[in-house]
């Protein structure tokens, strides 16, 4: 079998290729501001057959490695242990490596930070690098957008939460999240640790939507503070708000009175969301309402008995809307309300 000197190191042995001797936990990646510092969540398992060679009773050291897990071939690809007084990266391992808790803080975090890093466990007579395991830390200069996110529908008239959550490279730093809605609100902001155990800030806004708050933008605002200074990043989301028919309006053209015979046209308008499914068309003649006919216009050829009052009802999935009456009166017709025009 080939040997390699990665991996669990007793002593002159070698430890072989196929057999894992450190398992190693912490996120794929982490985006980190310059100037701030980075927190890696970490833990990691001994196998169980090598953990009678780890001795939790003397503190093992904590080495951090850059790029490659060979470090031994570039041994300054190592920027942290734990053991010396002295690293290229200034940190702190904030885990109890004895539980083995490995989470690690790194301050004042660079642009030339950026790369892959390995976590390696140094103890007697155990040392073990994990060099299938890396995060990759990302810097740049700018923040990431915060994240807004929508619990469920947003209907006119029903309470409604949003939420917006933003990460917390440097949990001794965490943004702050602001909102800028259209109307009066209730902010909770809490730190909430996400699955891969990485930090973020979650800030819950709650609010009464109506219908005129459709189609406007609301803005989750994330400031960062780093060093003396603070650095901004917002997202932006334009409000989706469901609402029954608005406005509805009936119109008839021509509006003055007609002669029998004649072609008139009724109109029927409304606002909502989701789109007016249906139109309906009523008649008010001589005291009785009848439905006379669906659709968003009703063209007619006059008789008689057409005159009277008209209006529309406007339907989607969330109710309907009633428009106002119209009036078409018939020449001729004379000593009824049929002759005034509408």
């Amino acid at each position: 079998m080939e040997c390699s000197g990665v991996g669990f190191e007793p002593e002159g042995v070698l430890a072989c290729f196929g057999q894992r001797h450190l398992n190693t936990t912490m996120p794929d990646r982490l985006d980190v501001l310059t100037g701030s510092c980075v927190q890696i969540p970490c833990s990691f398992d001994i196998p169980d057959q090598h953990k009678d060679k780890f001795n939790s009773a003397i503190l093992p050291s904590g080495v951090w490695i850059k790029e490659n897990s060979k470090f031994r071939e570039k041994p300054d690809n190592v920027i942290f242990n734990s053991s010396k007084m002295v690293n290229r990266y200034q940190g702190e391992i904030t885990g109890n490596i004895s539980q083995m808790n490995c989470t690690t803080v790194f301050f004042n975090v660079t642009t030339n930070y950026t790369d892959k890093y390995y976590f390696r466990i140094e103890s007697q007579p155990y040392r073990a690098t994990d060099p299938d395991k890396s995060v990759n830390i990302v810097v740049s200069d700018l923040p990431s957008s915060p994240i807004i996110t929508v619990s469920g529908e947003v209907k006119e008239g029903t309470p409604v939460s949003l939420n917006c959550s933003a990460v917390a490279p440097c949990p001794e730093h965490p943004p702050e999240l602001t909102w800028t809605l259209p109307t009066q609100f209730t902010t909770e902001n809490q730190l909430q640790e996400n699955p891969d155990q990485t930090i973020s800030v979650l800030s819950t806004v709650t609010f009464t939507p109506s219908y005129l708050h459709h189609e406007k933008n609301i803005t989750c605002t994330a400031v960062y503070p780093v060093g003396t200074s603070n650095k901004k990043a917002e997202h932006n989301m334009m409000l989706n708000v469901s609402f029954s028919p608005k406005d509805t309006s009936a119109s008839i053209s021509p509006a003055d009175s007609v002669s029998v015979g004649s072609c008139v046209n009724l109109t029927c308008s409304s606002t909502a969301n989701p789109p007016v499914t249906n139109f309906t068309w009523f008649q008010i003649s001589e005291g009785e309402t009848t439905q006379v006919a669906s659709g968003l216009s009703y063209t007619l050829n006059v008789t008689v008995g057409d005159g009277g009052l008209y209006y529309c009802e406007a339907r989607n999935s969330q109710g309907c809307g009633k428009s106002n009456e119209v009036q078409l009166a018939i020449k001729g017709k004379m000593g009824t309300k049929d002759t005034i025009v509408g």
